[in-house]
């Protein structure tokens, strides 16, 4: 799978958290992200100004471009996190240790970059 397969798939599935997703799918998907990012980062520096604080101390005035894509971007990134999680023998609940600090991403990264687990779908 390619990049562009991964983006037709994570947005056609936007809503599916049913299933499982494969690891390179995955990850071409967050590398998509990635590069969607960086690539609005630079057209919000290029409207709204820097990034750092203006020469009075004031914040710039944010990042609009960048916070509408996080929220088209949202629904599809969980759902193809949850299926990753399918994909490896995981409940899709584990995507809730993302809020521990630190720790959490770190478990969650192993798991992601676990290989497939053939006959381990567990039950919602």
């Amino acid at each position: 799978m390619k990049l562009m397969d991964a983006v037709r798939y994570g947005f056609s599935n936007y809503a599916n958290f049913k299933g499982r997703t494969d690891r390179p799918t995955f990850w071409w998907w967050v590398l998509a992200l990635f590069i969607l990012f960086f690539v609005l980062n630079l057209v919000d520096a290029a409207l709204m100004g820097s990034f750092q604080p203006g020469p009075d101390g004031k914040p710039t005035p944010g990042q609009p471009v960048s916070a509408i894509a996080g929220l088209a971007t949202l629904l599809p990134s969980l759902a193809m996190a949850v299926r990753r999680l399918h994909d490896v023998g995981k409940s899709g609940w584990w995507l809730l240790l993302g809020f521990v600090p630190f720790v959490g991403q770190l478990v969650l990264l192993y798991f992601y970059v676990q290989p497939s687990s053939p006959n381990a779908l567990p039950s919602a």
